[in-house]
């Protein structure tokens, strides 16, 4: 007995969801905590503005693809 093809793509796109999700939250806490772009001394230098610009539009890109996949579920 197998699963059911349209339970067997839901729970993929959790697992997909849930990989991506993650995947994004290391990338930025490497980038952040681990190589420093996260912290600064007195005022933020242009290292600091990139890193919390590119984290700020990476996360809403994955939340416009999330949302995108997740529609035809809701």
């Amino acid at each position: 007995m197998g699963v059911e093809p349209e339970t067997r793509n839901f729970f993929i796109l959790i697992a997909n969801s849930i990989a991506l999700v993650l995947i994004w939250m290391i990338i930025n806490v490497l980038a952040g905590i681990y190589i420093g772009f996260a912290f600064f001394e007195n005022q933020p230098g242009w290292k600091n503005w990139l890193y919390y610009i590119l984290a700020l539009a990476s996360f809403i890109f994955l939340l416009r693809y999330l949302v995108k996949k997740w529609r035809p579920y809701f």
